[in-house]
């Protein structure tokens, strides 16, 4: 009996032991596994600030789609006026990454500091032709636009185009005075209350106030003039160098985002009214026109060289400088090469 009972104590301690050594491995990987997550074996999300439009919007559907979180990226979006004050906002470091026609884009790079990361396309004729120009009831051509004050919004390339599409209508710039203004609305209710004479408007919300006014008519559209809109996205020199992968992941959230936006109007639309109050049937009209096209081609070079052309002859850009040198692809060819035909 004796020995039966020391066998019989020796499996017990035999198991024990087991099933200790199982217990401790499964507590030895839960606590690798624990720890790994706790170590952060993915980078923390990358916080950027973004300047963005009440009209635009891609970077309301990148964030609430999780397009950006996806990325890894923590977006906070910051509303301005025009895309233009939105590029302003780099150089008080209000915000990381701005977009904008091709002419704040080049007053920002033209500075040093800063490059251009994408183009966001939208240089066709079709885009042109959402640009409408909005003058009082005495303005029945052209000609008549001599003596009278035309709107132009500040920082943007709306006196180019002023200039562009007078030069064609056999009007000198000098037979005019342009008057510059914050932003659409200020536009809007200087030409309602006579203010000035004329202005070019975007946004199918804004042409719907403007075709409802009484003295107020539509005259011609951007489409009829040869300047056609290139748009790109901007950042500091430091911020692309610090988050260079993060840059990257940026743009893949946007780029999936504007693809979203055109196969989801009806969403869109819905997240617009509840954000910004954009009425549904204006995000509809407006969406088609528009489209978000991330990468960068020759075409979209030959709108910034032609922009910066004008703008240093014309003295806005008070030194020449290297526009390919502001041109910085890098993180843009990483995750999405096929977008990238620029430099080929």
């Amino acid at each position: 009996m004796k020995k039966s009972g020391t066998w019989y104590g020796s499996v017990v301690l035999l198991l024990s032991l087991s099933l200790v050594t199982i217990l401790s491995g499964c507590s030895s990987k839960g606590d690798a596994a624990a720890s790994g997550e706790a170590g952060g074996s993915q980078p923390a999300a990358l916080k950027i600030k973004i300047a963005d439009t009440n009209t635009n919007p891609v970077f309301r559907v990148a964030a609430d789609k999780g397009f950006f979180k996806n990325h890894n990226i923590d977006a906070e979006i910051v509303t301005f006026a025009s895309p233009a004050e939105g590029v302003n906002a780099l150089f008080i470091k209000q915000v990381d990454v701005a977009y904008g026609a091709d002419f704040p884009v080049l007053n920002a790079v033209s500075k040093g500091g800063y490059s251009i990361i994408a183009s966001a396309g939208q240089a066709t004729d079709q885009a042109a032709a959402a640009w409408k120009l909005y003058v009082r009831d005495d303005i029945q051509s052209a000609a008549d636009l001599k003596g009278k004050n035309l709107s132009f919004i500040r920082g943007t390339f709306i006196p180019y185009l002023w200039d562009e599409y007078l030069k064609e209508q056999g009007v000198a710039l000098s037979d005019v005075t342009l008057t510059g203004q914050g932003g659409f609305d200020e536009a809007f209710i200087a030409l309602k209350q006579g203010d000035i004479d004329a202005a070019w408007v975007i946004g199918s919300a804004l042409v719907d106030k403007l075709a409802a006014l009484e003295n107020v008519h539509e005259l011609s559209d951007m489409s009829k003039t040869p300047v056609r809109l290139g748009m790109g996205i901007v950042s500091s020199d430091d911020f692309i160098s610090a988050n260079p992968d993060g840059i990257g992941n940026f743009l893949a959230a946007v780029d999936e985002a504007s693809a979203y936006a055109q196969e989801h109007p009806e969403e869109v639309a819905d997240l617009m009214y509840d954000e910004v109050k954009q009425p549904k049937e204006n995000t509809l009209k407006d969406l088609p026109l528009n489209p978000w096209i991330i990468g960068f081609t020759p075409a979209a070079y030959d709108s910034l060289a032609g922009q910066k052309e004008y703008m240093i002859s014309a003295g806005i850009i008070e030194k020449d400088f290297d526009l390919k040198a502001t041109i910085h692809l890098g993180p843009l060819k990483k995750v999405l090469p096929d977008t990238v035909t620029y430099g080929e």
